[in-house]
């Protein structure tokens, strides 16, 4: 059986994507599957985290760009990529409360 992927992509701008990218890896390393260096990150996200029930895990990789954290999202429902959007942000925000907010143009 094969899986149906969901997919989105958005570069955050900001000067410090490499200081979030470790801090966010960090804090899900202790619960979830996490492999990064300071330039990129990869966490992977059961497909029953939290009680869900979704088709597949689903993968969030994050990489240092020159202008900011470019992150993509591979999830097995528009569910859970909608939901893994929200964490993402609401995560990276938390840890980027000196700057007046991150931007997020998900494609």
């Amino acid at each position: 059986m094969t899986l149906t992927t969901f997919s989105a992509e958005t570069l955050a701008p900001t000067d410090h994507a490499s200081r979030y990218l470790q801090q966010l890896c960090k804090h899900w390393e202790h619960n979830l599957q996490v492999e990064f260096t300071p330039e990129n990150g990869t966490v992977i996200f059961p497909k029953d985290a939290r009680g869900a029930d979704h088709p597949g895990d689903a993968v969030v990789t994050f990489n240092v760009a020159e202008t900011g954290l470019d992150i993509r999202i591979d999830a097995s429902s528009t569910e859970q990529l909608e939901g893994l959007k929200g964490a993402v942000e609401r995560h990276l925000d938390r840890f980027a409360f000196r700057e007046e907010g991150l931007k997020y143009d998900w494609k």
